[in-house]
């Protein structure tokens, strides 16, 4: 051997000399497949795939390749019109994405993907058991539960078959619901024994169909007696060996030349490679060295040579040399080049030495509007173009959140979520050198840093989508050691919950090996086929409308509330503000006594708002080219009822008047300390997929509902909890028209300009547990109503504004949005210099000062010195009710209500006095 190389090492040779298992058959089983070791009492030994993209990050065009040429042997061995009449189903967790590409491939029949994860509301149509497997239920979960009900060919693809038993059970299960005259097994590999061999083809005959079987390559896995035993022993030993703390992310040192390079891990000990004890090392990933055949090792994996030198006849493609091996390739002239490169031909960066200081960004996929996630529910060929056509434009969003020089990209999907990932990992692939794709598993494998196995490194994590086998660990393979200048996680909106981002959670184990941790989130698919479990929710009463409930429209607004018209709420001012600040009573249970303003008063809105229509019309348009562009082109308005009310009428009107979308818009309650109405939320999940719900408020003051939504929402893990409103001047959130504080006439009355809709109400003596909150209808009022007129007057500038608006939406999408929370900072100091001691006394910006004089007992106004016309309302407010209004200099609002704390304990004035009734 000369200098500066080294032999081939096959990532099953450390397996193969300590158990004696050996790989028998076609001469391409070693580039295809390594060995590990793993506890389990049925089999201890692993098959892991080179080309799977599960335990081993691989390329995703060669990925997805292997599984779409099998697919298109399967067209060719079926014929068009038999194939346009099949059914793919592939095995969970494992196989999810290579049952997509062979139906990729194959190219004319729906696919579905057996599953782990029970689905609120969804009734299996079947399942079968997987005997080796360490978790053996699969469940199918088909949208339309006729799926499998054709005589077509049914098509079976899971990675490699070593029993066929899994097989077995499925037809076995299939068979007796859905009979069918042809099989089509599809795998990797296929490894059964000659006995296993004879046993397919027995139960064939006995069933009366024809089963055929399509692998890239075949053989056995020769196992010596005891092997089981053997395999067990070695598992606990290595396992009981003492493990250190992890070196997180330390960029290890080049090897000297002819040193095989290796990388690690959590728990991954280090072999000698002679059969001697292995010692633990952590965080050892080493530099790359040269072989004689050309090809490149990955850090983490074995080294596979060209394809293209592989033995005649190949059934994988042809690709560049080193694409099913794991060394940067050429990064030119790979995939379809919609994303342009970044980064020329420079090299990888070293990735800083500390991991923690890793940031985590969430990319905004722009994922389709009911397109599902992968095929758990069932994957159409008119799903796989819808896909197709909008792969360039969430690839690029990818591409451009990933830091500049990024050369080395893993794209990590989770468990059963393998093919979104990979299409997703295929359409950024030609913009960098090296791109990377694998997934999170929950099958446990033991890790061992050698280059003679599989598995050479292991990451640790909880669970974090809710299973429904409860919790449990989770591991990533390959990763650590990496050398990864970004990692890309990929989850569905379900497993986005807070364990995810929790300390040792999967996004904080990621920063531990890469400098950058991003995220991307794809909903997920919420199917119309529901158990009586969810048709309860669908039976729940439909939503309330004009105009036998509110002043607006039918159409323009449902109302998520039951109507509590008959029922007397309101109390006087004073007596609700003593109950309420007492503790005796919550602000929710009783209603103000509605204000009737004056004819001064009126006037004065009506005037604002003809000096303030076409400012909110243009908020309004921001505000929404924000939600269309960022977070789903086909929207669910759900407006926090009331002041969110109007501005989410508003919205919809902006949306069908500039891009003739017809979204719907839906009220609902939300109550600070009591969290947002949860049946209203099921309600909506019942009819509409989650992700795509948002919610609208119509300005933040100090944050207290953007709190209370986001905290309320973490038993909804499927609603995005960020909040968009008309006017942010609190700084509160990202999705906004306008950060300035000016008056948004909706502001200044109550029901009046709201569709005679009263605030909302929860006591538990009226909204029982099934029950929506309640609210009241102010029929009563109809003559003072002034709702249609503000809505026209705004919607009426819409034209005049449109180009002012996009503009404001772009420039704000390339600004820095990311919430200060300056307002409640703002709210705090306020507090402590006069004397009130407690932020919720303090109500800053125009409509909460306007609320304050309204509805509470107002102590005093503070007004930004030199504040206009935009205040009119409010000294006019103030001078009726004898509230003194005080000009102040460097006010962040224009203005800050306060409540008067003469029912808060102790309280006291700026002067350290007791504060008199005003």
């Amino acid at each position: 051997m000369s200098k500066g190389t080294v032999d081939v090492v096959w990532s099953g040779q450390w397996v193969a000399e300590r158990l004696g298992v050996g790989l028998e058959g076609d001469p391409r089983l070693p580039e295809l497949l390594g060995l590990a070791l793993r506890r389990n009492p049925k089999r201890a030994h692993l098959l892991v795939s080179n080309v799977l993209g599960k335990h081993v990050p691989q390329r995703p065009s060669v990925v997805h390749e292997a599984g779409a040429g099998l697919g298109r042997r399967v067209r060719a061995l079926l014929g068009d019109g038999a194939a346009a009449r099949a059914v793919v189903l592939g095995y969970a967790e494992t196989a999810t994405g290579l049952g997509h590409a062979v139906a990729d491939g194959l190219g004319l029949a729906p696919y579905l993907h057996s599953t782990r994860r029970e689905v609120p509301g969804v009734a299996p149509t079947g399942g079968f058991e997987e005997e080796h497997s360490h978790a053996t239920s699969h469940l199918l979960l088909p949208e339309d539960p006729d799926f499998l009900a054709g005589d077509g060919p049914l098509v079976l693809v899971d990675d490699e078959f070593s029993t066929g038993r899994t097989v077995l059970n499925t037809i076995a299960a299939l068979h007796a619901r859905f009979p069918r005259e042809r099989y089509v097994v599809v795998a990797l590999v296929d490894m059964r024994s000659a006995q296993d061999r004879a046993r397919l083809t027995d139960f064939a005959a006995e069933l009366g169909a024809r089963v055929d079987l399509v692998a890239l390559a075949a053989g056995t896995v020769s196992l010596p007696e005891g092997v089981l035993t053997a395999g067990q022993a070695l598992v606990e030993r290595y396992e009981a060996l003492p493990v250190p703390a992890t070196e997180a992310g330390s960029a290890p040192p080049a090897p000297p030349a002819g040193v095989a390079r290796r990388c690690g891990g959590e728990s991954a000990p280090v072999s000698t490679g002679s059969g001697a004890e292995p010692r633990f090392r952590e965080g050892a990933g080493q530099g790359p060295v040269s072989r004689r055949d050309g090809a490149q090792p990955h850090a983490c994996g074995p080294a596979v040579p060209d394809p293209a030198a592989l033995p005649a006849p190949s059934l994988l493609p042809p690709q560049p040399q080193g694409a099913l091996g794991f060394a940067p390739g050429p990064g030119k002239g790979r995939g379809r080049g919609e994303i342009p490169r970044r980064d020329g031909d420079r090299p990888a960066p070293t990735r800083p030495a500390v991991p923690n200081a890793a940031y985590r960004n969430r990319i905004d996929l722009g994922w389709p509007a009911g397109l599902p996630d992968g095929g758990r529910h069932g994957f159409t060929p008119a799903h796989r173009a819808q896909l197709e056509a909008a792969l360039p434009a969430m690839g690029a969003r990818i591409a451009a959140a990933l830091p500049e020089g990024a050369s080395r990209i893993l794209v990590l999907g989770t468990e059963e979520l393998m093919y979104a990932p990979l299409r997703l990992a295929q359409a950024i692939e030609p913009a960098f050198d090296d791109v990377r794709f694998s997934t999170t598993t929950r099958s446990p494998v033991l890790p061992v840093d050698d280059p003679g196995y599989a598995i050479r490194s292991r990451i640790t994590f909880p669970a974090h989508d809710d299973p429904s086998d409860g919790p449990g660990e989770r591991y990533a393979y390959n990763v650590a050691g990496g050398r990864f200048d970004a990692i890309v996680a990929v989850v569905d909106s379900a497993a986005d919950t807070p364990g995810l981002h929790a300390p040792g959670g999967l996004l904080d184990r990621l920063a531990e090996h890469t400098g950058h941790v991003l995220l991307a989130v794809v909903p997920s698919y919420v199917p119309a086929h529901r158990t009586p479990d969810r048709q309860a929710a669908v039976s729940m009463p439909e939503p309330l409308r004009g105009p036998a409930f509110s002043s607006y429209e039918p159409e323009e607004v449902g109302w998520l509330l039951q109507d509590l018209s008959g029922v007397e709420l309101e109390a006087p001012t004073e007596e609700r503000e003593e109950a309420i600040q007492s503790g005796g009573a919550h602000y929710a249970e009783s209603l103000p006594v509605e204000y009737q303003p004056s004819e001064e008063y009126q006037a004065l809105f009506h005037s604002a708002l003809d000096a303030s229509a076409a400012r909110v019309a243009r908020a309004v348009g921001a505000v929404t080219e924000a939600v269309l562009a960022e977070r789903t082109p086909r929207p669910v308005l759900v407006s926090l009822a009331r002041a969110g009310t109007p501005v989410g009428v508003l919205m919809r009107r902006w949306a069908r008047h500039v891009h003739g979308l017809d979204v719907p818009h839906y009220a609902v309650s939300i109550v600070r300390g009591r969290g947002i109405d949860p049946n209203a939320l099921r309600w909506l999940a019942a009819h509409h997929d989650p992700a795509d719900v948002v919610f609208v408020d119509g300005w933040t003051g100090k944050g207290a509902i953007t709190r209370e939504l986001a905290e309320a929402l973490v038993d909804f893990p499927g609603f995005d909890p960020r909040l968009a409103v008309l006017a942010d001047p609190g700084h509160c959130v990202e999705t906004y028209g306008t950060r300035d504080d000016f008056l948004i006439p909706s502001a200044c009355l109550n029901s009046t300009v709201s569709g005679l809709v009263s605030r909302t109400v929860l006591r538990s003596d009226l909204v029982g547990p099934h029950d929506f909150h309640g609210a009241k209808f102010y029929r009563e009022l109809a003559g003072a109503d002034v709702s249609r007129s503000f809505l026209d007057a705004v919607t009426a500038r819409f034209a005049e504004v449109r180009e002012d608006a996009a503009l404001d939406a772009k420039e704000t999408a390339a600004s820095d949005r990311t919430p200060t929370w300056a307002g409640w900072a703002a709210v705090e100091r306020i507090s402590e210099e006069y004397g009130i001691h407690d932020v919720n006394l303090v109500k800053p910006g125009v409509g909460e000062t306007t609320r304050v004089l309204l509805r509470r007992v107002p102590w005093k106004i503070l007004a930004k010195r030199g504040a206009g016309a935009d205040l009119d309302h409010v000294r006019l407010l103030a001078a009726q009710r004898g509230v003194p209004v005080e000009e102040v200099e460097g006010l962040p609002y224009s203005c800050v209500g306060l409540i008067h704390p003469r029912y808060t304990r102790g309280a006291t004035g700026a002067d350290g006095t007791a504060v008199a009734a005003q």
